[in-house]
């Protein structure tokens, strides 16, 4: 069986995210989307919140499952899981010199763990959730570029913060 881990903090999962996903499908037999813990960044959504949208959002592919992990590395996770490839998103070429920085250290880490690239597609390249969060702190619309799922979610966060 061919297995792929899709880690990431997804906060929120985008169009992109969506995109990567549901290409990674079609090339493997299990697509485990992994929330990973990212230290450095302020979460809009708890990890269990995000565990909710994501499985929705994916549950129109039935070879998709979510995992939540946050107390260790991800080609740890990846053994555990049987996983044999990494699925990475790249926008651009900062992203490449970055995911390839991660997959060669994951190699390093796990000699038979692969890491597989997708491009994004030319409408997704110029979006990252870091700065839809930042659009979305000062008021703009970037519905287009999210899941209906992750709309709503956002839109009751909205209304319950302004109570």
């Amino acid at each position: 069986m061919r297995r792929a881990l899709f880690p990431g903090s997804f906060d929120p999962l985008t169009m992109g995210h969506l995109d990567t996903i549901e290409r990674a499908a079609k090339l493997f037999d299990e697509v485990i989307i992994g929330i990973f813990i990212n230290t450095s960044k302020k979460t809009l959504f708890t990890a269990e919140e995000r565990l909710e949208l994501i499985t929705q959002a994916v549950a129109h592919l039935e070879n998709v499952r979510v995992i939540h992990q946050e107390t260790q590395l991800t080609v740890t996770t990846a053994k555990e899981l049987g996983v044999q490839a990494l699925v990475r998103g790249v926008r651009s070429f900062k992203d490449f010199e970055y995911e390839r920085d991660i997959a060669q250290m994951n190699h390093h880490l796990s000699h038979e763990l692969e890491t597989v690239l997708f491009m994004a597609k030319p409408e997704y390249s110029h979006i990252s959730s870091s700065m839809l969060k930042e659009v979305l702190y000062f008021g703009g619309d970037v519905s287009t570029y999210l899941p209906t799922v992750i709309n709503e979610a956002l839109a009751r966060k909205r209304e319950s913060d302004a109570e």
